[in-house]
């Protein structure tokens, strides 16, 4: 009588070896290009938030007819005074023009810290001022900033916004803390 074949399936150890050094090898080649693809979105996301927060700026003074400003954030009330935006920024109605959230002026928008160790920085203003025309209530040439991660000034985002209140977004940075 013949024996009958088999039936038994499943994988041989030499198998098993092949496809995890299969697998391997593609996590050592995937998780630093996935680490990378997070931190240019990340570092994306925040300059977008950024140019949209000053265009909302810009257009809520024309639309309001009154300047609107936005400023280094030290509190959720309060400007800051500094170059140093890493802990976010206001948008608010600046009645008195003098640049500071005072009392009784109306908050438009609080922007918290930067996510992920990124660092926003201004050339010299630690405000935008936006008069009801739409230009900088203080024209004297472009502003940039500059917001970076821990990869420095190759990887990051200059941020410039032109006297006529215009802001754009181009990659590199100037300069990195």
């Amino acid at each position: 009588m013949a024996a009958a074949p088999s039936n038994k399936r499943g994988f041989t150890l030499i198998e098993l070896l092949v496809t995890l050094a299969i697998a391997a090898i593609l996590l050592t080649v995937a998780v630093p290009n996935f680490v990378i693809f997070i931190q240019n979105n990340r570092l994306m996301n925040q300059a977008n938030d950024f140019v949209t927060a000053l265009s909302y700026a810009r257009s809520e003074a024309v639309k309001r007819g009154v300047e609107i400003t936005v400023c280094s954030r030290s509190t959720n009330t309060q400007c800051a005074g500094t170059t140093n935006w890493d802990s976010g920024f206001l948008v608010f109605v600046d009645a008195n023009r003098d640049g500071d959230a005072s009392l009784g002026e109306e908050i438009l928008q609080v922007r918290g810290d930067m996510q992920g160790s990124n660092t926003l920085r201004a050339g010299a203003s630690t405000r935008i001022s936006y008069q009801s025309s739409g230009f900088r209530a203080d024209p004297f040439g472009n502003e940039i900033f500059n917001l970076c991660d821990t990869r420095g000034a190759v990887n990051g985002r200059a941020i410039t916004v032109s006297p006529q209140g215009r802001a754009s977004v181009a990659t590199g940075a100037g300069a990195c803390p």
